[in-house]
């Protein structure tokens, strides 16, 4: 058996900073487990029965967790940035000698040429002279921060999350993101650590201090748009006993997804998506229903568009297993 003790001890330490860990397959980015994403989860693991569970749910600080895990094999540790209050900025390289700038970004080398020009746009110029790049060292104009050589020639930024901000979520490059070769992982991302290889090339320690805060400049940059109040839909529903049944039903988990505090909105929304598909099967409501009521429900809790997706389609699966039928005084419904 291969020694494991670096890959955990690299895991321990990462905890003992506050971060969650989770394990990564040997030499690879992907997450160990679980073994589907949220696309193909059936409900068969026992930990995603009340909803898929993933890497982020499953991270952690425990030790006695991380030390049964990382001793029984060579598992890479990824960092969930989320629930670590982190938001690491990914400066790429390119990959090809096509992997070129867009006419915006022409000239720049690198993400870090589009990170240093972001920050000269922002008041915060770089002083290359002093250091400030993939070699780490002092720095003038921005704060220093934890940084990582990534295994493929670029590197990371951590910082600590802004309290004062709404979540921040991941962005991808010049699609939306911050620019060319510059990616961000915030809330529902992660990233590898150091300590661990991905195709045998290390991911190692480039300044090994504590994760400065988020520059205001970059934080206001990374801010999602501040979605509008939700307005609850309109289901065509009789006007008896048995539609207002109905109609209460569907306020009572409105209310219920929308009050759910940060944390436990998805939990929430499945739940939700689980009792009005019970009605829908029962033939109370019709699927198009639910979705036109919970879609925008819990998008307005800060739920991403695909979050939202997933966990209403398997909820209404989940809840086609247990039809509700409704009845009313002296008939069968």
């Amino acid at each position: 058996m291969p020694d494991l003790s670096p890959l955990l001890a690299a895991a321990l330490a990462h905890a003992a900073r506050g971060w969650h860990v989770f394990p990564l397959r040997a030499d690879d980015k992907r997450p160990a487990f679980p073994d589907h994403t949220a696309d193909d989860c059936a409900g068969r693991d026992p930990r995603c029965q009340a909803g898929h569970t993933g890497w982020e749910q499953r991270a952690t600080t425990d030790p006695d967790r991380i030390r049964r895990a990382w001793s029984t094999r060579s598992y890479g540790v990824g960092i969930a940035c989320g629930p670590s209050g982190l938001v690491v900025v990914d400066l790429d390289v390119p990959k090809h000698p096509d992997d070129t700038p867009p006419e915006e970004w022409a000239g720049a080398c690198d993400g870090w040429d589009v990170f240093a020009t972001l920050a000269a746009r922002h008041g915060t110029p770089i002083d290359w002279a002093d250091g400030f790049g993939p070699d780490a060292g002092p720095r003038t104009g921005i704060d220093a921060t934890y940084t990582v050589s990534t295994g493929s020639g670029g590197t990371h930024l951590y910082y600590r999350h802004p309290t004062s901000e709404r979540q921040l979520r991941n962005t991808t490059g010049e699609r939306g993101g911050l620019g060319w070769k510059v990616d961000t992982r915030a809330h529902g991302g992660y990233v590898v650590a150091a300590g661990s290889t991905v195709a045998g090339r290390p991911y190692v320690v480039a300044l090994d201090s504590e994760p400065a805060p988020l520059p205001a400049w970059l934080a206001g940059l990374l801010a999602p748009a501040v979605r509008p109040v939700y307005r609850p839909a309109v289901v065509a529903l009789p006007p008896d006993r048995r539609g207002r049944y109905v109609a209460a039903a569907i306020r009572r988990q409105v209310e219920h997804l929308t009050a759910a505090r940060k944390g436990e909105r998805n939990h929430a929304l499945f739940v939700s998506a689980v009792a009005l598909g019970q009605l829908a099967a029962g033939g109370a409501l019709t699927d198009d229903d639910v979705w036109a009521v919970l879609e925008p429900a819990g998008l307005s809790t800060g739920l991403s568009s695909r979050e939202v997706a997933h966990t209403i389609a398997n909820g209404l699966r989940v809840g086609a297993r247990n039809p509700r039928h409704l009845r009313t005084a002296g008939r069968a419904a």
